[in-house]
């Protein structure tokens, strides 16, 4: 029997890469990307490709390339890491409680490919009061037309 697919409100497929795709997909990772994405390492602060991109567009799942975040939610949070107040639909993040390094957080993961993205903390603007705190390296930017 086949397992229907499972879409997003926003009419995305989720069904999880299989195992040649997700390898090939894999293979195309630097160490730094492998590490975060794969192991859930961080970047350093301060020092990601997408900190300071503002131009219009979408931020994508740097492995499986799921649209994860629109850039009028991206905001200034001075952490030293891209952040946004809202994922581009709810149903393309997965939060995952974190209870490593003795504290307690909620972690993203991408919905379709599970590769780790950052964080999300209670402390963000208006109107969600969300501040997900995502690695520049686990995300790729596709700007708009």
């Amino acid at each position: 029997m086949t397992q229907p697919i499972a879409t997003s409100d926003l009419g995305h497929d989720l069904t999880p890469p299989s195992a040649e795709e997700r390898a090939r997909l894999e293979a195309d990772l630097s160490q730094e990307e492998r590490e975060v994405l794969l192991h859930h390492g961080t970047e350093a602060p301060f020092c990601g490709g997408l900190l300071n991109q503002k131009k219009p567009g979408t931020y994508c799942c740097r492995l499986c390339a799921l649209p994860l975040f629109r850039a009028e939610t991206k905001f200034e949070s001075g952490t030293g890491w891209p952040s946004f107040f809202a994922p581009i639909d709810k149903d393309h993040v997965r939060l995952v409680e974190d209870n490593s390094y003795g504290m307690r957080r909620v972690e993203t993961l991408c919905a379709r490919c599970g590769s780790h993205q950052g964080h999300v903390f209670p402390d963000g603007p208006p109107p969600t009061r969300l501040r997900y705190c995502i690695n520049s390296v686990s995300l790729a930017f596709v700007a708009d037309a």
